[in-house]
């Protein structure tokens, strides 16, 4: 298999001008390649951050965006697709990297190197501005919430643990 490059932060800021925003990633010194790394790194609520995590269900990816203070049930994640929990795993750092293009910890909601489908726990819903990883551990963007449900597509969901 022909090994493709990592896709770097310089992918998601084309991806986002391709979507006609003019957002600006951010660049740290620090990691925010957790929920609470960034959060501190910009001085943002725990539950504004967006974590963007590859599931593969039933054999398919996709990407589940979700607040820095949930956990993502995956007995409910199995339910939207009628499949049991078993058919659902988080992906491994390779095969995140595989369809997605960016390494766990970096992975933004859009600009994915394979078009995949994309599920929004409804709780971001509560802040008007969330924050995205951008391609890498250091980086990261602000979004409109509602932004970010046109661009991605996706679905907003319940997908959160009790």
């Amino acid at each position: 298999m022909e090994t493709r490059r990592q896709l770097t932060p310089e992918d998601v800021q084309q991806a986002l001008a391709a979507l006609g925003l003019e957002i600006q990633i951010m660049t740290f010194d620090v990691s925010t390649a957790t929920a609470p790394q960034a959060a501190a790194a910009i001085g943002a609520g725990l539950g504004s951050i967006v974590k963007s995590l590859c599931f593969i269900i039933d054999d398919q990816p996709m990407i589940v965006l979700t607040a820095g203070d949930q956990r993502v049930d995956d007995r409910k994640l199995g339910a939207l697709y009628n499949v049991s929990r078993k058919k659902v795993k988080i992906a491994d750092a390779e095969t995140t990297i595989a369809v997605t293009g960016y390494a766990p910890g970096g992975v933004p909601p859009i600009g994915h190197r394979t078009p995949l489908p994309v599920l929004i726990d409804q709780t971001l819903s509560r802040f008007e501005v969330v924050y995205a990883a951008a391609g890498s551990a250091r980086s990261i963007f602000p979004i409109p919430f509602a932004t970010l449900v046109t661009i991605t597509k996706g679905r907003i969901v319940d997908v959160v643990k009790d």
